[in-house]
């Protein structure tokens, strides 16, 4: 029997209530039934008859018996291979948590209800909701790779985590620059032994708007993974596909002020690693998970609170939002969206919503000033030829 010539038949179980309706599974050969709900033989042959129907028109599915640690590897060897470290990273913290909160033993046993249960265990530990939407986006985007491998017959629902109304559009915010005066003043109490090396650093990071993992890597020379880039008119970042989180090659301008800071740097020392973010014990470049712990102990040292309700200090990424805060002043939203990197123009315009309403109002003041100074140097000039 093909797949698409199943036969519903209806039937009388003498230990129910109500008829059944049933049919050979033509995989397993294996028996399946249902109740039809009703005792009408009429109503049921109708309900069989629907059932047949969708089961003829593609909507039986084979059965999945493929295991969890299987289908686990296979996703890590077939998807993630080619993917960022990054997204590697995050979908293996995603996996964990599963196997830890509910240990699924089969694939198929990853359903809308276990899902709805594992995120409530998630916020039940204390996780926030955003890191549970996160692990939830990876696993759905695997579970999403296993139905297009024909090992699940569709992606489970999943119900992701909502912003409540009257939060602030980010989980942090920038910080101020009386406040990344603060995190300087902190360095010597943190990295006592290179102090100077996490001061330029944390310069960099605010004068470029770099991510973390991109100024980990960001370099001199022409096999680095983000270069500065001279052969324009004006130095440039030349970033290659696997070192950007859009995946693609680019080639963007530099603000000024972040090439002025770069090129201090003496001719002969410019190789390697910009940054040159060295363990103390073993010479080689941190990670940019133990970078980025480091400069969030500094906004704990200096005390720079960037979200109250969830206890979070200033991270390098709160230094990259001050980035595009400052330049949201003085650069329209598509030159923004440019310096930022973003795929879309929405996130980019956050960076406006986020500025400070006294430095918009200075702003104004100081547009219509100048304004007024001109028109009035106008006057005086037409009054003079007269």
């Amino acid at each position: 029997m093909s797949e698409n010539n199943i036969e519903v038949t209806v039937v009388r179980y003498h230990d129910r209530r109500y008829l059944m309706m049933r049919y050979v599974d033509p995989i397993t050969g294996k028996q399946i039934a249902r109740s039809t709900g009703t005792t009408k033989r009429r109503d049921a042959e109708r309900k069989a008859a629907n059932w047949e129907k969708e089961l003829r028109e593609g909507q039986y599915h084979r059965p999945h018996n493929i295991s969890w640690e299987d289908f686990r590897q296979r996703y890590d060897d077939e998807k993630l291979s080619s993917l960022a470290q990054n997204t590697t990273d995050a979908t293996d913290a995603a996996f964990n948590h599963l196997e830890r909160v509910v240990n699924p033993k089969r694939l198929a046993a990853i359903s809308s209800p276990v899902l709805s249960q594992f995120q409530a265990k998630l916020r039940k530990a204390g996780m926030k909701d955003t890191t549970i939407a996160t692990h939830l986006r990876h696993i759905r985007a695997a579970l999403s790779w296993g139905v297009s491998m024909e090992m699940l017959p569709k992606v489970p629902e999943m119900h992701m985590p909502k912003r409540v109304k009257g939060l602030t559009l980010m989980c942090g915010r920038p910080v101020t620059a009386k406040e990344f005066k603060k995190m300087l003043a902190v360095i010597p109490k943190v990295r006592p032994k290179d102090a100077d090396t996490w001061t330029y650093y944390l310069n960099g990071l605010w004068l470029s708007g770099l991510r973390l993992q991109e100024s980990t890597v960001l370099g001199w020379e022409e096999d680095s993974p983000i270069l500065i880039d001279i052969s324009g008119r004006h130095p440039r970042l030349r970033i290659y596909a696997e070192a950007e989180k859009g995946h693609q090659d680019r080639l963007l301008p530099m603000t000024p002020d972040f090439a002025e800071f770069l090129f201090k740097t003496p001719e002969d020392e410019r190789t390697g690693c910009v940054f040159k973010l060295h363990g103390l014990y073993t010479d080689k470049q941190m990670t940019s998970a133990r970078v980025g712990r480091i400069v969030s102990a500094i906004g704990e040292k200096a005390k720079v609170v960037v979200n109250k309700a969830e206890g979070k200090f200033a991270s390098a990424h709160d230094l990259r939002r001050s980035f595009g805060t400052r330049w949201a002043a003085k650069v329209k939203p598509a030159t923004l969206q440019l310096l930022m990197r973003h795929k879309s123009i929405e996130t980019t315009l956050k960076y406006y919503v986020a500025q400070d309403a006294d430095d918009v109002a200075d702003q104004l003041r100081k547009d219509h000033s100048s304004r007024s100074k001109a028109k009035r140097k106008s006057n005086r000039n037409g009054r003079q030829k007269r």
